[in-house]
């Protein structure tokens, strides 16, 4: 077969990412005709965050290498609009004494910055050519720690309520845009009665550009809310128990973001889950309601009724009966946006509402029906609009008696009393009542032995290769049969970060991490992080997507799946399989520090985005992986904290968002989460990964754990060496092993005392197999590789100033002191080698860290402008840690780097030994 070429036009990827995040934008107050802009004044621009537009949040969420960002400043420039240049200068000088201040490693980057102090009389001096100002508010936020209830993070510092009281006083019109991941705290922002205020949110690497379409009127914001607001964030039902180190109750159920507030405490609500104004009026009108067996085919005519083009989103809402149950006031079950629609046109749309999506899990058998998804007998109300709190009713239906949707079993059920909210009808109004929470029936144990997999008799070689399976001359079983207990051992094992068997600088490698399975012509798949595009820890640029609550934000999935058929094919271009990404855990509570990754509190708009994401990366013949599967809602103490859930809020809340991803957006590769649910840590639970999601939703693709994640069985301590019960649990890779060909794991030890099942490996590397066949890895080992021709992407010249390189003679053996370099995030330490005797090295990298144990600190070596290996640290408690690899070294003056991706290391030494005079 043939190899194909496809083209990948990098101006189309930056206009197609620029137009999401127009459409992510979310206008939440436009007074005093602050916007759109008037294109003949001059704007004057604070806050220091415009010198340092935060694309994204930090972690494997956010470390993206780019060429370029193109802040607000710049996008304001692309469209013609004048700044005050004087006090652009003034912020310009005070950065360069001031620093950004990067952090010192992984997880440890300071949510927000220090402001530069404003003086009163600049600000005035301004004010007197400038009669608009635009203040811009960042935060980031990112893994290993959540956000707080402090200035710089959910609240403003009092630097930024300085600037934005004299920013007030002395301009008629003040805009604000906050560059945040996530929402923050109102009340204050709005006690300085901002003109307009907008989330901006983080866009990545062309956020300015898409940011300044909107607030030049280019294009008309259109971005509605994917979460509520509320007036405190003591309002959010999950409050009392979020941040809880050893064991979060999830009291609240269902009733979470909107759910809640709609039912039990409107009052308490800013601005409604959905909102977002426009610079025009639309008109929405349902004009066709039609039932069918298994859903509602309801038709929306929508009119600009305003003087601007614009796009609306029609959100439909439903209200169930409250039966047995007890039902949330409002779900979200349908909603679809419009083309851009010119003054005075309309446009009509079919929008659908399945059966399924207003179903309700009954999982203590109250209606009659355990362990299944109904509709109660009652009535069943519609309704339609731009927010949860404008939609109006227009259609009812009866539903005579309670009919099962589906059924199930008892599985992930919490395994300790508690108690959850309950509504109950008190003065005409909806009040909460505390019930019992159903606990599990279930023995796990059994459930797995009652269900174990027929075994595949040993066969040994018989010459059969993975792209026989492939092109349909033998079966999988008669594949998996050749292979032996230690090829099944090293199937389950990922190898990584930064594995030479794969790109370098990616997550891992999975699949032919031996020898014996190479040979077997099984391919390795790569991965890597992540939601806002490639992690390329070599410091290769990728391209830098808006983050996750943005495109949420857009309600748009045609442009979010076009967007991402072109992230495949970059994807394709580095040779990487699967993304490591959409992240789709709920938006529980406001603080949590992973939030910026994720979309909504609401798992319909959820599981709908992530659909349409991996409906891009399909069309390319890539994928994601959706994670963190499940109940991932907090940073502080992830590893460990146990999540107690009900089995209805897991089925309805936040296992539902996986499931449409499974079903409609056909996942095939899924990643499990750091913590225990109900006191199994996810890495290990056959509930959720056999019983729910391979034989409830039918997933054929495989799973893998997160990163060095923690495994554990029913009532036992963690073991991260217990692979076995992770293969028993039918979660196929672990993520990572330092070297999958030896790990130091209990698989061959389980084997042989008979407590793993040999037929349990041979269906985790049956899983693996079946994904590896249809990819592009498999494509390049069959030499039908698909190439990527980059059109239109601008050069990209290297930062390092050759003139400083100091070179050192090597003769079959150098050291090198690296004690007093520097080792900040994004630097390069550069060096040359007078080469004397050419051949190959072996290279000895020796550094030390004080981050914690799970931190990720890459570092690439280049030689002569290749990357020849990335190296990644965990913390070492400060004791020296080395990495090996042999490197050629033939040419007599060789400049070397190295790149540092991630700060918080202290480097020790780099020695170079031969070891052959081969080559």
């Amino acid at each position: 077969m043939a190899q194909t070429e496809k083209t990948l036009d990098w101006e189309q990827y930056l206009k197609t990412a620029a137009q999401v995040v127009s459409e992510g934008i979310v206008m939440l107050k436009n007074d005093n005709d602050a916007l759109p802009l008037n294109p003949d004044d001059e704007i004057a621009l604070f806050g220091r965050i415009q010198l340092h537009y935060y694309k994204s949040g930090t972690g494997s969420g956010g470390m993206v290498n780019v060429s370029k960002i193109t802040g607000i400043p710049d996008g304001l420039l692309e469209n013609g609009v004048s700044a005050n240049e004087e006090l652009l200068d003034v912020y310009r000088k005070w950065d360069s004494e001031n620093p950004f201040d990067l952090g010192d490693g992984w997880g440890k980057e300071p949510w927000s910055q220090t402001e530069m102090p404003l003086d009163e009389a600049l600000v005035a001096h301004v004010s007197e050519s400038s009669h608009t100002a635009i203040v811009i508010i960042g935060r980031t936020a990112g893994e290993e720690q959540d956000n707080s209830l402090h200035e710089g993070s959910y609240l403003l510092t009092a630097a930024e309520k300085d600037m934005l009281a004299k920013v007030r006083r002395h301009f008629p019109k003040m805009i604000v845009l906050l560059n945040v991941g996530n929402i923050i705290d109102m009340n204050e922002l709005l006690s300085f009665d901002p003109d307009s205020v907008l989330y901006v949110w983080q866009g990545g690497m062309t956020g300015g550009t898409g940011t300044a379409d909107v607030l030049t009127g280019k294009i008309s914001p259109c971005g509605k809310l994917t979460d509520t607001i509320a007036a405190n964030v003591n309002d959010y039902p999950s409050a009392p128990y979020f941040g809880d180190p050893y064991r979060n109750f999830y009291s609240e159920d269902i009733y979470v973001g909107y759910r809640y507030f709609e039912t039990f405490a409107r009052d308490k609500v800013l601005y409604p889950f959905g909102f977002g104004l426009s610079y025009t009026t639309f008109d929405i009108a349902i004009t066709g309601a039609k039932q069918l067996s298994d859903k509602w085919d309801f038709t929306v005519k929508v009119t600009n009724t305003g003087n601007y083009s614009g796009k609306e989103v029609v959100q439909i809402y439903c209200k169930a009966p409250q039966g047995r149950l007890g039902k949330p006031s409002r779900v979200l079950c349908g909603y679809e946006k419009t083309d851009t629609l010119a003054p005075g046109k309309s446009q009509v749309m079919t929008i659908s509402v399945s059966n399924a999506q207003i179903a309700s899990y009954d999982d203590s058998g109250v209606t009659g029906h355990a362990h299944c998804f109904v509709l109660e007998e009652g009535t069943y109300r519609f309704y339609a609009g731009s927010d949860v709190r404008s939609a109006k009713e227009f259609y009812h239906c009866p539903q005579n008696s309670t009919e099962v949707i589906s059924r199930h079993e008892q599985a992930l059920a919490p395994v300790e009393s508690f108690d959850r909210i309950h509504p109950e009808i008190s003065g005409g109004r909806y009040v909460i009542r505390m019930e019992n929470v159903p606990l599990s029936q279930v023995d796990e144990a059994k459930r797995r032995q009652d269900n174990l997999p027929k075994e595949i008799p040993f066969t040994g070689d018989k010459g059969i290769r993975l792209a026989d399976v492939k092109n349909g001359t033998h079966t999988m079983d008669e594949f998996i049969a050749q292979l032996t207990d230690y090829d099944l051992s090293c199937m389950i094992r990922g190898e990584g970060m930064n594995s030479p068997k794969v790109t370098a600088g990616t997550a891992a490698a999975f699949g032919g991490v031996s020898d014996e399975l190479t040979a077997l012509g099984i391919p390795c798949g790569c991965c890597d992080d992540g939601p806002s595009g490639m992690r390329l820890d070599c410091g290769t640029k990728a391209f830098s997507l808006p983050n996750g609550t943005m495109i949420a934000c857009t309600f748009n999935r045609t442009l979010i799946q076009e967007l991402f058929s072109l992230t495949g094919l970059e994807m394709i271009a580095n040779k990487v399989d699967c993304l490591l990404g959409p992240g789709m855990n709920i938006h529980r509570h406001p603080l949590n520090g992973r939030n910026f990754e994720y979309f909504s509190e609401d798992p319909f708009l959820t599981g709908t985005i992530a659909s349409a994401q991996l409906k891009g990366l399909h069309s390319a013949g890539v994928t994601g992986t959706i994670k963190h599967f499940c109940g991932n809602n907090q940073e502080t103490d992830r590893h460990d904290t146990n999540a107690v859930i009900s089995e209805r809020a897991l089925r309805e809340i936040y296992l539902k968002g996986f499931e449409i991803a499974v079903k409609e957006g056909k996942a095939d590769s899924i990643m499990t989460t750091y913590g225990p649910v109900n006191g199994v840590w996810t890495a290990a639970n056959y509930d959720l990964t056999t019983q729910i999601l391979r034989n409830d939703w039918e997933f054929n693709g495989f799973a893998m754990t997160d990163w060095w994640a923690n495994i554990n069985r029913r009532g036992q301590a963690v073991d991260k060496s217990d692979l076995a019960a992770m293969a028993m649990a039918q979660n196929d890779v672990y993520m990572v092993c330092s070297c999958g060909a030896q790990n130091d794991d209990n698989i061959l030890a389980s084997l042989k005392d008979g407590s793993l099942q040999r037929s349990e490996l041979q269906r985790c590397a049956a899983n693996i197999c079946r994904f590896l066949m249809n990819t592009h890895a498999m494509n390049r080992l069959l030499g039908t590789e698909c190439r990527i021709n980059i059109i239109n992407r601008p050069a990209d010249e290297s930062d390092v100033d050759e003139s400083t390189v100091k070179f050192y003679e090597l003769d079959g053996d150098l050291t090198i002191d690296l004690s007093d370099i520097c080792t900040d995030k994004g630097t390069n330490y550069s060096f040359g080698l007078d080469i004397l005797t050419a051949g190959t090295y072996e290279m000895t990298l020796t550094a030390s860290s004080t981050q914690s144990e799970v931190a990720q600190i890459p570092v690439t070596l280049f030689s002569l402008g290749t990357a020849y290996g990335t190296f990644t640290w965990n913390g070492t408690n400060g004791l020296p840690v080395s990495h090996r690899i042999d490197i050629p070294l033939f040419s007599r003056y060789t400049n070397l780097r190295l790149f540092f991706a991630q700060g918080g290391l202290d480097m020790h030494s780099i020695r170079f030994r031969l070891v052959s005079t081969e080559l």
